[in-house]
């Protein structure tokens, strides 16, 4: 095979002749590339440029067949050399490829696949824009991550009236939008008939009895709403509670802040260590030359099949790094709640809990995170599956996917929650998975209503809460970039900034969610196996000791009197499971 066995010990980069040339279908560079051993940091306009670079740093730009003395005086050279002038590059970090400086065309590129842009100048102005805000955005992502701690600790003294503006908020949209409904379809109904045209009379029935049916089933809606906030008002309650506590476990605890920061760390180690294997992948097999007169590798016999391998692992292991912070942040949270004497807690809890996880939980870990990958594989395939039959497919079959793939989401997200929890009651009494998961399922079954209301109530406050972390990192933007004359328009920058901001607010206050779903499963053992008497006495923190005692104020005055059960909790051990 031509150039077969060259030695490019030296030439550690990849330079492509002509690197504006883009396949816009396949989205990939149509150009010959060579090994260099340096990229012309300068514009090279001739090709007595070309030569002199290469007699200077002794790195051969155009084909390897083709000697520097020759690049002026080959007729071969229009062809065999890179395309004039050769924009200066730089090498990309561990990539090894020789990019220009002057991203125009991939700019280009960028153009030709946003079909909103019409005016090729708007993305060049856009890049500049960042560019040029650099600084700006640096600050501002820096100022989101500041307002998410913040949040963290502050956010246990605005629960009560969060949750009561939530409250308010639906109540009222709940009714004025039913009587909205309400109010157009009397208004409709009294307008004379005689001022429509024939032709839009069957219109106007239409429009009608359509209005009735909405508005019965924003009554029916807001009835029922009505009716589940009744049932629930007392349980949010426990909510509130729970967020008070949550913000205690944070300032008791203060590295759990952290926690995203580490996971993302592992998380970004594994992905560049996959994505170094996936290249190896990728040159394994035989070298062989195709029909255009270039070298690519085909792969035979079991080789094949490790691509499908290689994904499935980086599906489970993703998860299996998100499952131990799960376990760790559910280890220390555990570890606060069941120590009665807050100041008799570890040194550090989180790392206590890290090693609980190494010594004594992989396993469960690893079985959890592996259950989650069976459900998401098949998801994935049918979304491919779709993807590639868009189109093609007739309704019924396209009704069906869309359903599958609605239901194994719909599954996915149950398990996690299930096995967040199960981590919990490992964390609790060093169970196996299975039974770790089989006891948190009946405690979540027998709390259903103090679920939902968690679920709904304090999920919806997290969200505001991010809703404002976003708004007012960009209104600071917006204040900021507002007195920047470097550039016209600053809409990209602004937009990366708040998509910065709400992946901030989503990492740490998932956390807090996180930290209050574990407070909510230890709190429901605690009343599960307590009830305050000697020698069983309560674990819990002093707002929840009063969330307990004033449900059982309402029950003695409502006549309703329970027996606990007589079992002992079982407080954290630090004994083995096994998955």
């Amino acid at each position: 095979m031509p150039n077969s066995g060259m030695d490019h010990t030296h030439r550690k980069y990849v330079f492509f002749l002509d690197p504006c040339n883009l396949d816009l279908i396949n989205r990939k560079i149509k150009s010959v590339a060579l090994c260099v051993s340096a990229c012309p940091r300068q514009e090279l306009k001739t090709l007595s440029d070309v030569q002199k670079f290469a007699e200077i740093n002794g790195s051969l730009l155009c084909s390897y067949n083709l000697k520097p003395s020759e690049y002026t005086t080959s007729s071969k050279a229009s062809v065999l050399c890179p395309k004039l002038p050769v924009p200066a590059s730089a090498p990309i970090p561990f990539f090894h490829r020789c990019a220009p400086v002057n991203i125009s065309c991939y700019a280009k590129f960028a153009e030709a696949l946003i079909t909103f842009v019409s005016d090729n100048s708007v993305l060049h102005r856009l890049i500049s824009g960042v560019m040029t805000s650099k600084e700006i955005i640096l600050g501002l992502c820096l100022l989101s991550l500041v307002l998410s701690m913040i949040l963290m600790v502050i956010i246990r003294y605005i629960s009560r009236v969060l949750v009561w503006i939530v409250t308010i908020l639906v109540i009222l949209g709940s009714l004025g939008g039913t009587g909205v409904l309400w109010w157009l379809y009397a208004k409709q109904r009294r307008s004379p008939k005689e001022t429509v045209i024939p032709e839009q009379l069957q219109i106007a029935e239409d429009n009608l009895r359509a209005l009735l049916i909405y508005a019965s089933a924003a009554t029916v809606f807001t009835v029922i709403l009505f009716l589940i906030m009744l049932v629930m008002r007392k349980r949010v309650a426990l909510t509130i509670a729970l967020f008070h506590v949550a913000g205690k476990v944070f300032i008791h605890l203060p590295l759990l802040v952290f926690q995203p920061f580490w996971t993302f760390f592992a998380l970004v180690l594994f992905w560049a260590y996959w994505i170094m294997t996936l290249l190896f992948l990728g040159t394994t097999g035989s070298a062989v030359q195709n029909d255009k007169g270039f070298v690519e590798f085909r792969v035979s016999g079991p080789l094949q099949y490790m691509w499908w391998y290689h994904v499935v692992g980086l599906i489970w292991i993703s998860e299996f790094i998100l499952a131990c912070q799960q376990m760790t942040v559910a280890g220390a949270v555990v570890t606060y709640y069941f120590t009665r004497d807050k100041r008799n807690l570890p040194f550090t809890p989180i790392l206590a809990s890290v090693s609980h996880l190494i010594r004594y939980h992989l396993g469960t870990v690893a079985k959890g995170s592996f259950i989650i990958t069976l459900v998401k594989i098949p998801r994935m395939i049918l979304m491919y599956l779709h993807s590639q039959l868009k189109g093609k497919e007739n309704a019924c079959a396209r009704c069906v996917l869309k359903s599958c793939i609605c239901c194994l989401w719909c599954l996915e997200k149950c398990l996690n929650y299930l096995n967040q929890n199960a981590y919990t009651a490992t964390a609790i009494n060093s169970t196996n998975f299975c039974t770790s998961a089989k006891d948190a399922f009946v405690i979540l079954v027998e709390n259903a209503l103090r679920v939902a209301a968690i679920n709904t109530v304090g999920d919806f406050m997290l969200f505001l809460g991010k809703v404002l972390i976003v708004c007012s990192t960009g209104l600071a933007g917006i204040m900021l970039l507002n007195y920047q004359q470097d550039y016209t328009v600053w809409v990209l920058p602004l937009v990366i900034v708040c998509l910065f901001a709400f992946l901030v607010a989503h990492c740490f206050l998932s956390i807090y969610e996180m930290v209050v779903d574990v407070l909510f499963l230890c709190f429901a053992i605690d009343t599960k196996y307590n009830d305050g008497s000697p020698g069983r006495e309560f674990y819990m923190d002093k707002v929840l000791m009063e969330f307990v005692e004033n449900s059982r104020r309402a029950m003695k005055e409502a006549g309703k009197g329970g027996v606990a059960d007589a079992r002992e909790l079982k407080p954290m051990a630090s004994g083995a499971s096994s998955a």
